[in-house]
């Protein structure tokens, strides 16, 4: 029970009320002897008036009225003149005196304190105003013990109602906390247990019902949190399921293709001019598609193979993209620019550098087709000491703000209606690879320009050139 919320709330609970009971309990003692004394006082003018009454009294009669006030002696203090109106045999010397007219607080909770810790038998003084002006002073001496043991009683008399009071309040307010809050608590958790059973499973998402704000908000996020999950694990499970449709596809494809090798392998055989100038470039594309349909099949996994870096012609690569994007135009709408220098080389994978560079293109190209206009994309080369620059640009009508807000997550930021998003996250994944980045320079009406920046340092010994 200590280690539940509920078990501490009702202990400190109990706790917290007793300290504030006993913050009343202190003065309340106080207040309590300052009336008995008072009534002390009162009682004792009443018996010395019964004395200034007649002429005289028996002494077993003065006695009796002096045991019925609980005092020893009463003196008054009437025109300036102190009388002793009853008196009896003290038993020992005065120890301490008290004056009752007009005490603060402070004093009367000392000598309180200091009569409560006092057990010795002794004999005090009591001084007071007289009831109804009754003359101007009256002082009595009377025996402590008395005072001392009804102290005690309404001691034990307020600790036993501030207990029973501090036990009560605590339990209340427990059983108000576990139906308001531990209860819907306890139905959170057992929710979350359920879901976390089964988390694909969308009906086993909490519906927000707690009464109490607070729980609610905490509800409602975790519906939030919840659903995410859900949707996560759901996309999860289709990439994996794609991923594995793709491998069967890969393995078949790679056959097809191996074949279709063969077949364009005799072509540059052939001595039609057309087809000598477009058969090496056939050759080349089918060899790309073999070599990735291979990679596919070697990672197994949702990421790509490291890069096999060497020195690379980029103008030539960049020829070949340009190349493969112009045979799959439909018109002649949309041109090529290349501004790449003739011996720049850079290090890198150059079936990688193709791919990123031809998914970049592709973008490109698709989304001025979609305009229906014309259009122009260039790809420029610019190198530094400690990097080299590729940028592809195009006059397209630029991105889309969805896709802009996820520009690398496939199947999100697709920039056409239709697209997967995937040449994208391909890209950037593929420039990762090499120690590189990709990002968006600009876009917007006037058009769209991809920055990759490649490092010419990553730890690795130069290459020699091929």
């Amino acid at each position: 029970m200590l280690r539940s919320l509920s078990g501490r709330l009702l202990i400190l609970t109990g706790i917290f009320v007793i300290l504030a009971e006993l913050l009343i309990l202190v003065p309340s003692v106080a207040r309590f002897r300052e009336d008995y004394l008072t009534s002390r006082l009162e009682r004792a003018q009443i018996a010395s008036l019964a004395q200034l009454a007649g002429d005289m009294i028996t002494e077993d009669l003065e006695q009796e009225l002096l045991r019925n006030a609980g005092v020893y002696n009463v003196v008054l203090l009437r025109d300036e003149a102190r009388q002793l109106v009853l008196s009896s045999p003290v038993p020992s010397e005065v120890v301490d005196t008290y004056d009752m007219r007009e005490p603060s607080m402070a004093r009367l909770i000392h000598e309180a304190v200091q009569a409560l810790f006092t057990r010795e038998d002794h004999v005090i003084r009591v001084i007071g105003n007289p009831v109804r002006e009754a003359g101007l002073l009256i002082e009595v001496t009377m025996p402590a013990a008395p005072l001392r043991v009804a102290m005690v009683d309404y001691l034990r008399y307020m600790v036993l109602i501030s207990t029973l009071f501090s036990v009560s309040t605590a339990l209340l307010l427990f059983l108000a906390v576990r139906y308001l809050i531990l209860r819907p608590m306890k139905r959170v958790i057992g929710l979350m247990r359920a879901y976390a059973e089964d988390p694909e499973d969308s009906r086993r998402i909490i519906t927000p019902s707690a009464s109490v704000s607070d729980l609610r908000e905490a509800e409602e996020a975790l519906r939030e949190l919840e659903t995410q999950l859900t949707g996560a694990l759901r996309q999860k499970e289709r990439l994996a399921q794609l991923g594995s449709a793709v491998a069967k596809i890969s393995h078949d494809l790679r056959n097809i293709l191996t074949s279709t090798q063969l077949f364009a392998d005799r072509l540059e055989g052939s001595q039609d001019p057309t087809v000598k100038r477009l058969a090496p470039k056939v050759v080349n594309s089918v060899a790309r598609a073999v070599n990735l349909c291979e990679s596919t099949l070697a990672f197994g996994r949702a990421e790509e193979p490291a890069p096999r870096l060497c020195l690379v012609a980029l103008a030539d690569v960049v020829g070949d993209v340009i190349d493969g994007e112009r045979l799959a135009l439909g018109s002649e709408s949309i041109s090529f620019a290349e501004d790449i220098p003739a011996t720049l080389r850079l290090r890198a994978d150059p079936e990688q550098l193709y791919r990123v560079l031809g998914n970049l293109v592709r973008n490109a190209r698709q989304a001025i087709e979609v305009t229906g206009t014309e259009g122009e994309i260039a790809v420029a080369a610019e190198e530094s000491d400690s990097h080299w620059l590729i940028r592809v640009s195009d006059t397209g009508p630029g991105l889309p703000p969805k896709a802009q807000e996820n520009l690398f997550t496939a199947f999100t930021g697709g920039a056409r209606k239709g697209g997967s998003g995937l040449g994208l996250a391909i890209a950037a994944e593929l420039v990762r690879g090499h120690g590189g980045t990709i990002e968006l320079e600009r876009t917007g009406a006037s058009g769209t320009v991809f920055v990759i920046r490649l490092p010419k340092e990553i730890g690795l010994q130069p290459l020699a050139a091929q």
